[in-house]
Formats: C-alpha cells, sequence, structure tokens
C-alpha cells in the first residue's frame, strides 16, 4: 500500500509535504535579486602541536585556509544551491576577500555584474581559527573580524543602487540581506521597489537596522529570536506570550504580511495578520554541528519558496527543513534542491 503523504501539525494548521515536494520543483529558473552584504568566511585550519612558552596559550600548526561565501554571499550561494537564477547586488573591495568572492560566484555561473568593486574599501572578513588535537574534531578557538572603516562613497553607492532597479525589471523576488556594514538599507531597497512599479516578493534578514524598514514595503523578513530581543529590548527565553507581543508589534511596524522567527533548537514561529502563530519544531537533530549561516540558508529557502508560489507556511517550513540540513555541515554550508527533496521524501516515507 502506498503511504499517504504526512500532515506536519502546528498551532495554525498543518502542511502537506507533497505539496512542499512540488514547490521545490519550481525553484529551478526563478529569478532572484540578492541585495546586501557580502562577507568572506575564512577558516583557518590547524593542528595543536603544544602549550607556548612565551604565554599560556595553544600553539597550532596552520594545516589549510579555506575562503568561502558568508553573509549576503552565503545567502545567494545558498540562493543558487537551491537551484535559483540569483542576481547578487553588492559592494566589494579592490582586495583579495572581495576578488575571491566574485571569481567564486563566476565558477558557479552566477551573473556578477552587480557586484561593483569599491576602491580602497575593505571587503568584510569573518576569519574563524579552528584547532584539534590528533584523532579529535576541530573546535573554533578564536574568531577575528576585519570590515571597511569608512561608508561606500555616493558615486559607487548611487551606481549600486542603479544596478538594483535594472535587475529588479525581470525578477521574480528581493531578498535583503543586511549585515550593518553599510551596502543595503531600507532607503535604497524601498526606493528599488517603488519604481520597480510591480508587487514583488521582498524578504528582509537584517542584524542590526530592522526597525529602519518600516516604511520599504516589504513582504516578510526573518528576524533570530535574539535580534527581535534586542529591537525590544526584553529577553524572550521560554516566554511565548513575550515572543508573540514583540512579533506581533513588530509586524505590525513594519506592514509585514509575515514574520518567520528563528530560534535555535526551539524551532521557528511564523506570524501572519489573521492567523494564529504558527510554532514548528526544528528539522533533525537538535544537536547541530555547526550554526554558521544557518540564518542566510533560511532567508534563502523562504525566499524561493514563496516565490515558486508557497503560502508563508509552507515556505516556513520549507526554510526550516533546509536550516536543519545546513547545521549538520561544518562551517558555512549550503543546501541543495536535491538535499532538500531527499529530505521532504524521508518525511513522507519516514525512512
Amino acid at each position: 500500500m502506498k503511504k499517504r503523504p504526512k500532515r506536519r501539525q502546528t498551532a495554525a494548521g498543518s502542511v502537506d509535504y507533497s505539496t512542499l515536494a512540488d514547490i521545490v520543483e519550481r525553484f529551478p529558473g526563478k529569478k532572484v535579486v540578492l541585495f546586501g552584504d557580502f562577507v568572506a568566511d575564512e577558516f583557518q585550519l590547524g593542528e595543536i602541536a603544544r602549550v607556548s612558552r612565551e604565554a599560556p596559550v595553544l600553539i597550532v600548526e596552520h594545516r589549510q585556509t579555506l575562503l568561502v561565501p558568508g553573509g549576503g554571499a552565503n545567502a545567494a550561494n545558498n540562493l543558487a544551491a537551491l537551484g535559483a537564477k540569483v542576481f547578487p547586488v553588492t559592494a566589494v573591495g579592490d582586495d583579495a576577500a572581495g576578488g575571491a568572492l566574485v571569481d567564486y560566484f563566476r565558477g558557479r555561473n552566477v551573473d556578477t555584474s552587480g557586484i561593483v568593486r569599491v576602491h580602497g574599501w575593505t571587503t568584510p572578513v569573518k576569519t574563524r581559527f579552528l584547532a584539534q588535537w590528533p584523532h579529535t574534531r576541530p573546535q573554533q578557538v578564536l574568531r577575528v573580524d576585519r570590515g571597511p572603516r569608512s561608508p561606500i562613497p555616493d558615486e559607487q553607492r548611487k551606481k549600486i543602487a542603479r544596478k538594483l532597479r535594472d535587475r529588479l525589471r525581470a525578477a521574480d523576488a528581493l531578498a535583503i540581506s543586511d549585515y550593518g556594514f553599510g551596502v543595503a538599507s531600507a532607503d535604497g531597497a524601498g526606493e528599488a521597489l517603488r519604481k520597480a512599479k510591480r508587487k514583488l516578493i521582498s524578504t528582509l534578514d537584517a542584524r542590526y537596522a530592522l526597525k529602519s524598514y518600516a516604511g520599504a514595503g516589504l513582504t516578510a523578513a526573518t528576524p533570530n529570536e535574539a535580534e527581535l530581543e534586542s529591537l525590544h529590548g526584553v529577553k524572550i527565553g521560554r516566554n511565548l506570550e513575550e515572543l508573540e507581543r514583540c512579533a506581533w508589534g513588530t509586524l505590525r511596524d513594519l506592514h509585514l504580511r509575515s514574520l518567520l522567527v528563528t530560534r535555535g533548537r526551539d524551532g521557528m514561529a511564523l506570524f501572519e495578520e489573521g492567523s494564529k502563530p504558527a510554532f514548528v519544531a526544528i528539522h533533525g537533530s537538535d544537536e547541530a554541528k555547526d550554526v554558521t549561516g544557518a540564518g542566510d540558508t533560511v532567508l534563502a529557502a523562504f525566499t524561493l519558496a514563496l516565490a515558486s508560489g508557497a503560502s508563508a507556511l509552507e515556505a516556513a517550513h520549507l526554510g526550516n527543513i533546509a536550516a536543519g540540513l545546513a547545521v549538520m555541515k561544518a562551517g558555512t554550508a549550503t543546501v541543495s534542491q536535491e538535499e532538500l527533496q531527499a529530505a521532504i521524501r524521508q518525511e513522507v516515507t519516514g525512512a
């Protein structure tokens, strides 16, 4: 006997996993503009040799350096892995990290004409040092961040704005990844959406400036719980009443259709006007290997699902599954369309 597709229960209803599979099949070819801060995630890997005689610190013998897309670049990378035709609009410095990011996306056949190289500006780099004893797993022992010390010059900012307007003309959706490095802005996004003169799916993941996007005319936002706490100056923890108060307030202040709050091992909570909150349990294990960049994966999958005709609840479940897959990988990771479909099939069959 053929098994019936699973329906996952939430406080706001259920989703049919066969429907989720159909939505993912529509991912390829969807045109998504990624407007935001590109970051280079650098990983320095080595083996612990001994304790230094100079200071009470470990001496790590360097073995390997990896540089991968982070921040908005990770969101763009996930969009591409999920099958979207992604158009990044961003700025990077005329430095080695900026060149490496441009080369990476060229190698993936992503259109890089929207990436502006800014002379004298520094590409944001997050360097994580991972060390291990022999026969053990690497552990992060230090992180060093480098970023721009000056804003993007007005001439380059105007160039970015023109590229954003041009690419939105044929886009199915806009995803904004604002890490606070000065590329993404509420004014820039709002102006571009108004000049598009048509209703676009538009989503936001903002580390610090969530409230500034109130007048931008966005569809949805995907803050994590810590960002919501910072915005409202409260501690949510296990207090669901406080979570709901903050989420409803944010939804209305930003004039959104939906707000998806990511909550780590507590899963996600979706808020939509006229509906009860939907609480979605995490997908897979709560023993994550590495949560680096999980929010970027959520933004990518959630946005692409909405652009493919999913309801906000269906898109939330797909974002949740994608994040569950990403956190089981080491480092800044992507999730492919094939991996997402395989996870959905596993939910259906129980295998």
